[in-house]
């Protein structure tokens, strides 16, 4: 790696901690917190997709955010199937390494299809502060072989920033306040969800390039993104601003 690589990996690496750390405030978005977490790992990992679950107030786990929607899917087959290394990771709370998912049998269905999306590779990172879990992070890579202890740490210290953001102003409340506004962020995912689909099939684009549109215009806006998203739903605001930003709003 030549010094201009290891000075431009050290900047994103700096920009990501200090954007994390940002959400040690006393107001800020929590599935804006949740998505940048994902796109971060990306970024400074060698990995190709991020996914993220979070426990609803029952203490089941829910997939809340992820880098592509390839990964989103394959998220979901793992609460479906009710395996994989989130889920032990959740419940260990440790660190889980798949490695090689060609040679995996912890859980055989989740591992074929994670390789039929491309997959060959997992790492699950859990979402702790002290003896509370809430949720695990999963990296998931296109090539064989575990993540060197260097990457693993930096993975883990993004978790648990972004784990400190979350809890950090439910430490001073009760656990059933923490539990409900977790679940208000759950909540919010769906309709963020269903505002998607709307753009989406509005404007004939893929579901990624609907939340790129929903984010953009939430940050320029200075607008929570949950709200956006219910407004976008009800018709308060119309799709045709979000895909055409020229056009006045009607």
């Amino acid at each position: 790696m030549t010094n201009a690589e290891q000075e431009g990996r050290e900047r994103v690496l700096t920009e990501a901690f200090v954007s994390l750390a940002d959400t040690l405030v006393t107001d800020f978005d929590v599935i804006d917190l949740l998505h940048r977490l994902c796109n971060d790992s990306v970024r400074l990992l060698p990995v190709e997709a991020a996914g993220l679950m979070l426990s609803d107030q029952r203490g089941t786990l829910r997939v809340v955010s992820s880098s592509t929607e390839q990964a989103h899917l394959v998220e979901l087959f793992q609460l479906q199937a009710d395996e994989g290394p989130c889920l032990d990771c959740f419940r260990t709370s440790h660190q889980i390494v798949a490695g090689d998912l060609g040679h995996e049998s912890r859980w055989p269905r989740f591992a074929e299809h994670a390789r039929q999306a491309g997959y060959r590779a997992v790492h699950a990172l859990p979402l702790r502060l002290r003896s509370e879990t809430i949720g695990a992070l999963n990296l998931f890579g296109s090539t064989p072989g575990a993540l060197s202890p260097h990457a693993l740490r930096i993975g883990q210290a993004l978790a648990d920033v972004a784990t400190i953001g979350i809890l950090q102003e439910r430490a001073l409340r009760r656990q059933e306040v923490l539990a409900e506004q977790l679940q208000a962020a759950l909540n919010s995912r769906v309709i963020i969800e269903q505002a998607k689909g709307m753009l989406a099939e509005r404007g004939q684009i893929d579901l990624s390039q609907a939340f790129t549109l929903l984010r953009t215009h939430a940050r320029t806006r200075q607008l929570r993104l949950s709200d956006l998203a219910r407004d976008v739903v009800n018709g308060a605001t119309l799709p045709g601003g979000l895909l055409d930003p020229g056009r006045p709003e009607e």
